[in-house]
């Protein structure tokens, strides 16, 4: 099969490999659709420490299985999927104690294992959840990154009425944009350099937008500010944006050995909550149901589809950041 291929970080190509065949308990779908995400950026750049190399990358896809391994019931050939890329030991203290997310053996099909940039790949069926009616294939890839926004509002107070900054207007951001929304925010507030990205938050509901936080006014700041983008100079900036007794999250994936200043005394005397969230956990079966009921706009948030062959032109056009959600059809 045809396939991109990380050799090591910096160096890929789309390669033909061998086919995989599914063990017990695993299909293998033909992936349709692959998200492109910022974590997929990472471990091109070799700055997710996870990743072994070499490695096939997507952890956001949909498809249609192919074929089921022994044992595997309650799942039929032809049914289009998308698929949890979560890979949990279920052995270790912390999935002992319900967060898998924070596994000792933590996994994830596209992050430590050969993922979906490819025509075929091996998956647990376990982690596979039947398309809703109405929701396509293509739709069906934004349900893995909102099932780590779940997560993350899961962590987040989620009080009626609060004031929310969130920086980044990418796909992360604009789904943290939307559940708040859903949530009901009193007022949504966005950062992002990318002033066509700022129209499209004001088009999903945001009240205020900027490309520097500065120009917002709140002069108690805001209860809840959520980091979508990982920027160093941002999250700083973040951590003084926070209303007294407000929450912070770092939700943006940040360079591993990356570093940020803050003040302790403000975090103690502002009782300022810090917390972050770290992919999937207990949420993709939510974000299922709600990218059904159409909770996020998934028409305006997709904007690109490439070929498995246009790897290396559907990366640049996520790095220029003149789209959105980026995917490739590795059918196509």
């Amino acid at each position: 099969m045809r396939a991109v291929v990380i050799h090591t970080p910096g160096h890929h190509e789309v390669t033909t490999v061998e086919d995989p065949t599914p063990g017990p308990g695993e299909v293998v779908v033909a992936p349709a659709a692959v998200g492109i995400c910022g974590t997929d950026v990472h471990i091109v750049q070799g700055e997710f420490a996870p990743t072994p190399y070499p490695i096939i990358p997507g952890h956001e896809f949909t498809g249609e299985i192919v074929a089921l391994g022994a044992g595997v019931t309650g799942l039929r050939t032809g049914e289009q999927v998308a698929v949890d890329p979560s890979l949990f030991c279920g052995a270790c203290h912390y999935c002992s104690i319900g967060h898998g997310n924070l596994c000792e053996n933590w996994g994830a099909i596209g992050d430590t294992v050969d993922g979906a940039m490819a025509e075929y790949v091996k998956v647990p069926a376990a982690n596979c959840y039947r398309l809703p009616e109405g929701v396509d294939v293509a739709q069906g890839t934004l349900i893995e990154p909102l099932s780590c926004a779940v997560r993350g509002f899961d962590i987040l107070p989620r009080r009626l009425g609060d004031h929310y900054l969130i920086y980044g207007a990418g796909t992360m951001g604009l789904m943290m944009l939307q559940l708040a929304k859903a949530a009901g925010a009193a007022s949504l507030s966005v950062v992002d350099i990318n002033t066509d990205r700022l129209e499209i938050a004001r088009q999903l509901g945001a009240d205020a937008t900027a490309v520097n936080s500065a120009a917002l006014d709140r002069p108690q700041g805001w209860e809840t500010v959520i980091d979508c983008t990982g920027v160093i100079p941002v999250i700083e900036d973040g951590l003084g944006r926070v209303r007294r007794g407000g929450t912070f999250q770092q939700f943006g994936v940040a360079p591993s050995a990356a570093k940020a200043s803050f003040s302790p005394f403000s975090v103690y005397n502002d009782e300022i909550t810090i917390v972050g969230s770290m992919a999937v956990l207990h949420s993709f079966g939510r974000a299922v149901d709600l990218m059904a009921k159409g909770v996020i706009d998934a028409d305006t948030m997709i904007t690109h589809s490439f070929g498995l062959d246009d790897f290396a032109a559907a990366l640049q056009t996520f790095r220029d950041g003149s789209g959105r959600k980026i995917q490739l059809r590795p059918q196509a």
